[in-house]
């Protein structure tokens, strides 16, 4: 499976691009993984849509739903079982997703009820990724 990370800005702050580069390496283990930075701007939806392609299209959205460990493995399982060659993760900017980025999503996936700053999410986003990979490969890491 392919894991694309579409987001808006990159990591600022030292620990979050050092938090980056560790999961993005650990999960290039179990994927193939690209990222595409998108220029922070008024409405990116149409530069996310043309990087995302065909992928299946899930931004994280505090209108999304909330996954445990377990549930983003068995998901990502099914996606991978249901033909698609890749995901695309879309982070976005200050002002979150359009209308037009949600409604096109085929998951809308939401990693807390809290709001986190951008370094941050972006991070937490692949530390949960990594993990779902581990229980999916039946490794000790998630325990």
């Amino acid at each position: 499976m392919k894991l694309h990370f579409i987001t808006v800005g990159e990591p600022r702050l030292d620990y979050a691009k050092r938090g980056w580069e560790e999961y993005y390496q650990r999960l290039g283990r179990y994927h193939k993984v690209k990222t595409t930075r998108l220029k922070d701007k008024a409405d990116p939806t149409q530069e996310v849509l043309r990087a995302a392609g065909n992928a299946y299209l899930m931004p994280l959205d505090p209108r999304g739903k909330h996954l445990t460990s377990e549930e983003l493995s068995v998901h990502l399982d099914q996606v991978a079982l249901s033909g698609h060659g890749e995901i695309a993760f879309v982070i976005g900017g200050p002002d979150g997703h359009s209308d037009e980025l949600r409604e096109k999503a085929h998951f809308l996936w939401s990693m807390s009820k809290l709001t986190f700053p951008h370094d941050l999410a972006m991070v937490v986003m692949l530390e949960a990724l990594y993990r779902a990979s581990t229980i999916s490969k039946g490794e000790p890491y998630h325990r």
